[in-house]
């Protein structure tokens, strides 16, 4: 089990992976406005988890359970937020800013009965098949839902 601000990281790394193609401590940093010598006790402790592969000066990579991780987290926050959102209409900032803290001390017992009751609401009926967070279902019903209700 790693500490919420090491799986802010780990996130961070993720999302920068799949924008730029690579991740770098310079782009860490600059993202999570914090200095590299942060950046670098960090990524040692992900190291030292087995969630990433790093020699000094050179690339990051985040090993498949790093990656798998980093996808929880981000679907955890999404859960969260198309509840407060959508089911109980807070403002999108605040909704956001909600959504973040919530993510931080929610269990995966607890995500998996709201994304299955946020489903629900939202008429996706479909997630009657033992949703669990910790295997990645149904991601993309739930951002294909947050996209359209955006456009309109």
């Amino acid at each position: 089990m790693i500490s919420k601000s090491l799986e802010e990281y780990i996130k961070t790394m993720y999302v920068l992976k799949k924008q730029n193609g690579n991740i770098r401590v310079t782009d860490i940093a600059n993202k999570m406005n914090c200095t590299k010598p942060s950046v670098n006790k960090a990524i040692n402790n992900l190291k030292e988890e087995k969630l990433v592969k790093y020699e000094i000066y050179g690339t990051i990579e985040l090993t498949q359970e790093g990656e798998n991780l980093a996808k929880k987290i981000l679907e955890t926050y999404d859960i969260v937020y198309i509840f407060l959102k959508e089911v109980l209409n807070l403002e999108e900032q605040e909704a956001e800013q909600e959504a973040e803290r919530i993510k931080q001390v929610i269990t995966d017992e607890t995500t998996n009965k709201l994304a299955k009751y946020v489903h629900k609401v939202l008429g996706l009926n479909n997630l009657d098949c033992d949703y669990d967070i910790n295997k990645e279902k149904c991601r993309s019903c739930a951002r294909r839902t947050k996209s359209r209700k955006e456009t309109k």
